[in-house]
């Protein structure tokens, strides 16, 4: 029987999970997460006003309530305080699967971009969704106007929740204190920025769709941005060619008066953060041009937008686990089928799926195939793996470590907690958003 440690408890951790039970009848699967709560990036990246994504839940939890697979919260592992090393995890298990995604944001490597109000995408989403390692960072104090740069489905969440009333945020689980700042806010205009053509963006019609459908809020688009665009619309994919569709629409509406507008900019490149009083006052784009070959080019022609807070969406980079290789051209571990290479060659026991294995691309689906290769890999390797002595409770060499693990019952007590909260406020669930809250309801258990 081949016992195995899945480290993330993502969409990539549990459909490595769900694999490895479903091919081995045997096999164990511990998936151990740093947090106390389950789902990753469903829980904590995923805007609280998409009840339909964040219904993935209940498959991820179908995975972790399995009878051989069993859930650890609260175990981190790599380098760190109380962390665990990898090489002594190694030691309490056949396998393990590094599912650990891509944990930071791509910069604009721009002047001005540490300025106060300067944000990544990341931050903000952490902070509207309760992670417990984000903190108010007074994101919207004093701010009117924002600029969110990126056109994919990331910035189109952040730009949708800047001008979110309460009326729409209340029914959701975002936790109170956001609630709060976000419906006090006092932004009227918020522009999402491409450096490339509306051709090129990222979104999902879907995704583009509900901007147009925000109470009190108009969207603009640029006619000359569409005109500039030199992608024949027939030739393009479906999204696409649905994308333009939208935008066009947008476009030829004459003006409304509405209280909050949201403009959607393309062919502008970012160049500077410009300062006023200590913190962001505006951004400098450069203007585009299509250079014939998919790209831009610069214009030399520029544009400043007034801006109190910027946030960049530009992509997710995976960074360094303490014990493992990582490339950091490509920001993943190096691997050849989910097996982790070292010196050149496969390490027989370590493996990687997700993000962490092929760079941040795809949507969550993309996680199963990824999954179902490396578990394939890994079982393949089983008449090794099974020679390798390990205990046979990992749980109690943990606590010899000083780590007490967060069990599933500690994580319905969260549930039952976050449940209950809501009750008090007059709302639905309503999340915690800090450690203490929820080390205090998981140890309710």
């Amino acid at each position: 029987m081949l016992r195995v440690a899945v480290v993330g408890s993502g969409p990539s951790g549990c459909y490595t999970a769900q694999s490895l039970v479903q091919l081995d009848p045997e096999v164990r699967v511990d998936v151990l997460d740093r947090l106390p709560c389950p789902y990753g990036l469903v829980r904590y990246g995923v805007a609280p006003d998409h009840e339909k994504i964040k219904s993935l839940q209940g498959s991820l939890r179908t995975v972790l309530e399995h009878e051989r697979v069993r859930f650890l919260g609260g175990v981190r592992v790599g380098g760190g305080p109380g962390a665990l090393p990898v090489e002594r995890l190694r030691e309490l298990y056949h396998a393990v699967v590094y599912c650990v995604g891509a944990a930071t944001d791509r910069r604009l490597g721009i002047r001005g971009e540490d300025l106060p109000g300067s944000w990544s995408a990341t931050d903000f989403v952490a902070w509207y969704s309760a992670h417990p390692d984000a903190a108010d960072a007074g994101f919207l104090h004093g701010v009117r106007s924002a600029v969110v740069i990126g056109v994919g489905n990331v910035a189109v969440d952040v730009t949708r929740m800047l001008v979110r009333g309460a009326a729409e945020l209340r029914p959701t689980d975002i936790p109170q204190a956001a609630l709060d700042t976000l419906t006090a806010s006092g932004i009227t205009d918020v522009r999402m920025v491409g450096r490339r053509g509306p051709s090129q963006a990222r979104f999902t019609t879907k995704e583009l769709r509900e901007l147009g459908g925000l109470p009190g809020t108009e969207v603009t688009v640029d006619p000359a941005d569409l005109a500039l665009d030199p992608a024949d619309p027939a030739t393009l994919p479906a999204v696409q060619r649905r994308n333009l569709e939208v935008l066009r629409g947008w476009a030829g509406r004459p003006p409304a008066d509405a209280a909050r507008r949201i403009g959607l900019r393309f062919f502008l490149r970012p160049v500077e953060l410009l300062e006023d009083a200590g913190r962001v006052g505006a951004v400098r784009f450069e203007r585009t041009a299509p250079d014939g070959q998919g790209g831009v080019t610069g214009t030399g022609r520029f544009e400043d937008v007034p801006a109190q807070v910027v946030l960049r969406s530009v992509g997710y980079r995976g960074v360094p686990l303490d014990g493992l290789p990582f490339d950091t051209a490509s920001g993943t571990v190096p691997n050849t089928a989910g097996r982790v290479l070292r010196a050149g060659g496969a390490s027989p026991d370590e493996y990687v799926a997700g993000w962490i294995k092929r760079g941040p691309t795809g949507v969550i689906g993309t996680n199963r195939p990824c999954a179902k290769e490396t578990a394939a890999s890994l079982l393949a390797n089983a008449p090794v793996l099974s020679r390798k002595q390990v205990p046979s409770d990992p749980v109690t060499a943990l606590r010899a470590a000083g780590i007490e693990p967060v069990p599933w019952t500690g994580w319905l007590a969260i549930e039952r907690a976050e449940a209950e909260l809501g009750a008090r406020l007059g709302r639905s669930v309503v999340k915690l958003a800090d450690w203490d809250a929820l080390l205090t309801a998981a140890r309710s258990s």
